[in-house]
């Protein structure tokens, strides 16, 4: 009998949020936990995520979802006269990955982001990487291309992982 697989989940919440709205659907968070336990045997699944308050009843439902979710705080800043918020999670997603780099089989980051390359360059070269999966199929980092071989598009599964989510 094979001994199932215990693989870790980094997810960049706001590049995967961002690029499913452009692709003009919304992500059914409950359902994405499920596809990843089922399909990718991920028993962690860790989502970084910029901290803004009053948005308490979208982190309780990541959490409710097996999500364990990583805050970022957040800055404002003006540009162009309109405030707009960052919380970049980049370097949080690459430390909680080499921290936990010793208690999963392999990876599956979650982002189409070219800042990740070195990640995932190290992962596969480690045959840690078990998949990359990239939100949209148009727009993704082209750093990101030679590693096609673990890449799946999510935006191809909106009749899957698509539905309601409520804040």
């Amino acid at each position: 009998m094979k001994n199932k697989e215990n693989n870790y989940a980094f997810i960049d919440s706001q590049n995967l949020h961002k690029s499913i709205e452009a692709c003009g659907w919304k992500l059914d968070f409950t359902r994405f936990r499920v596809y990843l336990r089922d399909k990718y045997h991920v028993s962690s699944a860790y989502l970084f995520i910029g901290y803004l308050p009053g948005n308490e009843s979208l982190y309780t439902l990541l959490q409710r979802a097996g999500y364990i979710v990583i805050f970022k705080p957040t800055l404002e800043y003006k540009k162009d006269g309109v405030v707009r918020t960052k919380g970049n999670v980049d370097a949080e997603l690459v430390l909680h990955c080499m921290i936990q780099y010793p208690n999963y089989d392999k990876a599956i980051l979650v982002s189409g982001d070219g800042d990740f390359h070195c990640l995932i360059e190290y992962l596969e070269e480690q045959k840690k990487l078990a998949k990359l999966l990239i939100p949209d199929k148009k727009r993704y980092s082209a750093l990101l291309r030679r590693f096609i071989p673990h890449i799946e598009y999510l935006n191809e599964l909106a009749h899957k992982l698509g539905g309601k989510n409520t804040k």
